[in-house]
């Protein structure tokens, strides 16, 4: 086969290089790394600070005072009742609209995000992309590792892609963990605005605690789901270690 295509002995070298540095990292994650990381993100479960039970403990206060209200008086004479009717107009054809206060500063400077969040989202963030990363290393081991397309003697095979598919199946989700913790940032700051706008909704001072406490529940979820993830690779891949490593009984030195 070599010789049908010309390649570089140099660049050959390097490549090689490459595929032993990415096998020995794969065998050793599988090996070694995903049981440690289970066991870390088994005891992190264990931590008082994502096993709280009463959710009032990880409340924000909402600095933000409701002000005095102004009692409007209608206007019917001279230009100002003139304009006044043409506001109406252009408003909403007369339509009842409710206006909301006009924010150009925080009156007690910026608004924090939740502190406690915060401090756990920094936490898991780091595990997300971990998993992420070294599902990546061991995929293209496993993909390094599918021999030249043949007639029969498959099966190996079949086991070899399943296992890249669950890998970026496991990916996948990873990711979307982050983009479910983008959401949250994005939903509660929509909604502390829409608290600074209408201060005299309570609605919406509940329902920043409604966000915050279910952010809380899912990255405990999320802690969960990744422990779970490192322990069902490590161990789908132990007891097929044979046929992803070797998945014909014959040509098997005929690998990309």
């Amino acid at each position: 086969m070599s010789s049908l295509l010309k390649v570089d002995n140099e660049i050959k070298t390097k490549v090689d290089a490459f595929r032993e540095r990415i096998t020995s990292e794969a065998e050793d994650l599988v090996a070694n790394f995903f049981p440690k990381k289970l066991l870390e993100l088994d005891q992190f479960l264990k931590d008082p600070t994502i096993n709280i039970t009463e959710l009032k403990e990880i409340h924000s206060e909402i600095n933000l005072t409701v002000p005095d209200p102004i009692l409007l008086t209608d206007i019917h004479d001279g230009i100002e009742g003139q304009n006044a009717k043409k506001r109406k107009f252009e408003d909403g054809a007369g339509d009842d609209k409710v206006g909301g206060t006009k924010v150009f500063v925080m009156p007690g400077g910026m608004m924090k995000s939740n502190g406690k969040l915060v401090e756990l989202i920094e936490k898991v963030k780091p595990e997300i992309r971990t998993l992420m990363e070294k599902c990546n290393t061991v995929k293209m081991w496993v993909q390094l590792l599918i021999p030249r397309i043949e007639d029969g003697n498959n099966f190996g095979v079949s086991i070899q892609e399943e296992t890249v598919a669950e890998l970026r199946t496991v990916e996948g989700e990873a990711a979307s963990f982050l983009d479910q913790i983008s959401r949250y940032y994005i939903t509660r700051a929509k909604l502390v605005s829409k608290i600074a706008k209408y201060p005299h909704v309570e609605d919406y001072r509940r329902t920043v605690t409604e966000i915050d406490e279910k952010e809380y529940i899912s990255l405990k979820i999320i802690v969960s789901e990744l422990r779970n993830q490192y322990v069902t690779l490590h161990d789908m891949i132990l007891k097929n270690i044979e046929k992803i490593k070797r998945p014909r009984s014959s040509n098997t030195d005929a690998l990309y």
